[in-house]
């Protein structure tokens, strides 16, 4: 057994030594191995080009990725008009981009019908030019405008496919809608007419005679 006095007797104690060599070396080792299995796990310097799989069917996006070992989710959809219904709208990483093995790629795609958008709250409570600046704005296309008797250029109602819509109703995009306003003329002329139906009931009431009471 090694003393306390030998054992700090540097020159002569060569265990002391050995260990003082020895500790480096096993520290640089378990460093590089670390390194070294990190390199391994993360796949260090082993890169894929991503492929572009723009306007291709999600099947055949997916096809792709796999062929590299990457992995896809669709996270988004949205309507592109001109577009078949299930193409690759965005990527990303996006084509081109350098990534792990293993990655995955998310997907936004297209969708087969326009979304549908709910009518604002201005029937009986807009005026046409009013009206008609939101809906355009909501990306409704709109008809002529209907005429009925009421205040001139009050909406007092919407059509579409010549059926009657309310507020908050929702109807596809791009939908053509037809808006309901009034007519001060139309509202005069019916109040003409209505005079007259009353007028002409009362000239021909029978008149009756009650000489014989």
């Amino acid at each position: 057994m090694i003393s306390l006095k030998d054992f700090f007797s540097f020159k002569k104690n060569r265990a002391f030594w050995l260990n003082l060599i020895a500790m480096p070396i096993v520290v640089i080792a378990i460093v590089l191995g670390v390194l070294h299995w990190l390199d391994d796990y993360t796949h260090h310097g082993q890169s894929i080009i991503v492929p572009n799989v723009k306007g291709l069917p999600l099947k055949q996006a997916e096809n792709e990725f796999s062929k590299k070992n990457l992995k896809t989710v669709v996270v988004d959809s949205n309507y592109v008009k001109g577009i078949p219904a299930g193409a690759i709208l965005e990527q990303k990483p996006m084509g081109g981009a350098k990534v792990k093995t293993g990655r995955t790629i998310y997907l936004t795609i297209n969708t087969a019908e326009m979304p549908k958008v709910a009518i604002p709250d201005i029937i009986d409570n807009s005026s046409y030019r009013q009206a008609e600046a939101r809906l355009r704005a909501l990306g409704f296309k709109l008809t002529a405008p209907e005429l009925i008797s009421g205040e001139k250029d009050w909406v007092y109602g919407i059509k579409y496919q010549d059926k009657e819509l309310l507020n908050g109703e929702k109807v596809p995009r791009e939908s053509v809608l037809t808006l309901c306003i009034g007519d001060d003329e139309l509202k005069a002329d019916s109040l003409n007419v209505d005079s007259l139906i009353v007028g002409s009931t009362k000239s021909t009431d029978p008149v009756i005679d009650e000489s014989w009471f």
